[in-house]
């Protein structure tokens, strides 16, 4: 039971809900997806919503430094009404994929030793996120590289790594992209990994790094993309869509806030 566990959390997110025919095309745009899933609340709505993927945020009760719990919350917020394992416990009783994003290096243990003792509940995909590189206008603020990677592979080997880069958006100025140190920094981070690994780049970030990031995804079958943005952040439909024109549907996920998520939906004719 545990190793079909674990074949679903090594196994592309699009093909588990395509061969459940929860989506009806290999099109990554098809997956839905519920962001910011943290307090209880959040989490019971996001539970009972028709989404695929449940996105939460993971830290110690204390912040970075604590020596609490792992906790539902996103920096600066260091408590939370919600504990990792009543959150795991809520949504183990749904048929939806959970990505898990996680702060700092304190959390990840702790919070993997909770996944470990219900992972037979858990047949479904399972992503691991952390910022573990500064990116474009991005800070050094990560989480340790080896550490998070050494803690993840240690206890699930198979599971999807997010691997992503600390990042920031301005309004009043050209923002760069991703450039080519960093997609060559984090390929030689991967080289070494044989579970499926995806990149979550920013929106508003990725239509001046598309030559960078068509060549970081097509280092490995296993790579792919996930789109998100920030709550400020000015991006338009277009940029997704050129976004979907230069990269394979199937290895690209959309985490995107509204009206641009459900306009972008429309315009690609996926419901």
């Amino acid at each position: 039971m545990a190793d079909e566990a674990q074949g679903a959390w090594s196994k592309e997110a699009v093909d588990h809900f395509l061969s459940l025919r929860r989506i009806g095309t290999r099109d990554g745009a098809a997956i839905r997806w519920f962001h910011a899933a943290n307090s209880k609340a959040r989490a019971a709505e996001a539970a009972r919503s028709d989404v695929h993927m449940i996105e939460a945020d993971v830290l110690l009760r204390g912040g970075s430094r604590g020596n609490g719990d792992p906790i539902m919350a996103h920096p600066p917020e260091t408590d939370s009404d919600n504990t990792l394992q009543e959150w795991l416990e809520e949504i183990i009783n749904t048929d939806k994929g959970i990505k898990l994003d996680f702060k700092s290096l304190e959390a990840v243990r702790p919070s993997l030793a909770l996944l470990e003792h219900m992972k037979q509940h858990l047949r479904r995909p399972v992503w691991i996120n952390a910022d573990i590189l500064p990116g474009p206008n991005g800070n050094d603020a990560v989480v340790d590289a080896k550490g998070f990677l050494d803690a993840v592979t240690s206890f699930f080997p198979s599971v999807t790594l997010s691997l992503g880069w600390t990042t920031d958006w301005h309004p009043d100025k050209q923002n760069k992209g991703y450039d080519w140190m960093m997609v060559k920094e984090m390929s030689q981070m991967c080289n070494t990994l044989s579970q499926p690994v995806t990149f979550p780049v920013r929106a508003a970030l990725v239509r001046q790094s598309v030559s960078e990031l068509r060549w970081l995804t097509r280092q490995s079958d296993r790579y792919s993309l996930t789109i998100w943005t920030g709550k400020e952040d000015v991006y338009s439909v277009e940029d997704l869509l050129y976004i979907r024109e230069n990269f394979d549907k199937s290895r690209v996920y959309y985490d995107i806030l509204e009206p641009q998520n459900s306009e972008f939906r429309k315009a690609i004719g996926v419901e």
